[in-house]
């Protein structure tokens, strides 16, 4: 279903769970960043939460899964060029390249040390894959470059006016900018989620972080706003459940 909203025009005063929020919704979010945005925290515990991010999404087949959503969008394009913004482990474009055999990947984090463990790896060796340090808010590069970016798990991190920037970066650079983010349940159902994680989060790093996550991802309807935002001309298709990730795929007219 394709969505066009009105703009905001104070769009960091936005809930996350966007303009309709009820009370409770608003209660439920956080501006206290995750380990992974934190300058003062050791990078061996950014790395444990990357690491026990890309071992998640291999065992539940999140990396699959995305590859296979990706991959339909580009299902008409022969030899697609596809940007990977926050690639943190790289684990999406390594999935890419071994599923399709001409596409080319640009490999993005805004983090050092995340791109310098890309480039060790090897992502870095291939040939059809190229590593770059890079901000989603603020993409290096031309117009219409790529046949598609792909923001998978990070949108969340952003607060709303960076967010924004994010949609109409990913759509000037690219016919298609696809986001996956985790879903913004109804205020009882995120109390319930948050109730399973938080006994966790004072001792494992990947569930503190799963708590700020999940407090700070956006809903569809902050979605739209925020696409909006950006630029009216940008045109959003949103699918997803409760049970499963929330995607975005973003288009201009």
């Amino acid at each position: 279903m394709v969505y066009m909203a009105a703009p905001m025009i104070d769009i960091d005063r936005m809930p996350r769970g966007g303009p309709d929020a009820s009370c409770l919704d608003r209660l439920l979010q956080t501006d206290v960043p995750e380990y992974l945005d934190r300058d003062d925290v050791d990078d061996g515990v950014k790395r444990s939460v990357i690491r026990a991010l890309e071992w998640a999404g291999e065992f539940f087949g999140n990396t699959e899964r995305f590859a296979r959503i990706v991959l339909d969008e580009v299902a008409d394009v022969p030899d697609p060029r596809i940007l990977e913004l926050g690639s943190g482990h790289g684990g999406l474009s390594r999935k890419l390249l071994d599923w399709h055999p001409t596409a080319e990947l640009t490999v993005t984090d805004v983090e050092k040390q995340s791109v310098k463990a890309i480039e060790a790896s090897d992502l870095g060796e291939n040939p059809r894959a190229a590593v770059r340090e890079m901000d989603a808010t603020a993409i290096d590069a031309p117009d219409g470059q790529f046949d598609l970016a792909v923001f998978a798990f990070s949108f969340h991190h952003l607060p709303p006016s960076l967010a924004s920037r994010v949609f109409a970066e990913g759509t000037r650079v690219a016919d298609k900018l696809v986001i996956i983010d985790l879903p913004r349940p109804p205020s009882p159902l995120h109390l319930v989620r948050l109730a399973a994680m938080l006994p966790f989060a004072p001792i494992l790093p990947v569930a503190h972080d799963g708590v700020i996550s999940s407090l700070r991802c956006y809903s569809p309807s902050a979605l739209r706003a925020l696409a909006a935002h950006a630029d009216p001309s940008i045109e959003v298709q949103l699918r997803g459940g409760l049970m499963n990730p929330q995607v975005v795929v973003a288009t201009r007219r």
